[in-house]
């Protein structure tokens, strides 16, 4: 592990949900946090209309390629956040587990995506001024597309 705190992103398909937050995690905290995805019954692919919104907001995630939960993943994470995977994800003492109640972008239009998409931006950059300071997103923020 490094001195930056590592996040994994978890939900079933890790084709919307936590495909977005990772890719927000990343444009907003730079370098500062390990950013991790995953997913419990990954598909093959994103999902279109999420990776469209995404770069609504300056944010490519399209190169992104869905991955299988693994053990290694948790153990390597400070936090782990899930996105209705249910209980497919090990718990290991000293961990900080989170689970984001948010709806599945599969099959939605692209208005409901973009929602959902919001919903999942506020909720990163809860999570970074937790993980390293008010304000730590600041300049960064101003880089993805308002």
């Amino acid at each position: 592990m490094t001195d930056r705190p590592a996040v994994l992103f978890v939900c079933v398909h890790n084709a919307g949900r936590s495909q977005m937050a990772a890719g927000y995690l990343e444009a907003l905290a730079g370098d500062r946090i390990d950013v991790l995805s995953a997913g419990s019954e990954p598909k093959d692919r994103l999902n279109p209309v999420a990776v469209a919104v995404m770069a609504e907001e300056g944010i490519d995630i399209a190169g992104s390629t869905p991955k299988l939960l693994t053990v290694d993943a948790v153990r390597e994470s400070d936090v782990v956040i899930t996105m209705g995977c249910g209980d497919a994800c090990p718990i290991f003492p000293g961990k900080r587990y989170e689970d984001w109640a948010l709806d599945d972008p599969a099959g939605q239009d692209h208005e409901t995506v973009r929602r959902i998409r919001d919903d999942i931006r506020a909720r990163v950059e809860t999570l970074i001024g937790e993980l390293i300071g008010p304000g730590a997103s600041g300049d960064s923020a101003t880089s993805v597309a308002e």
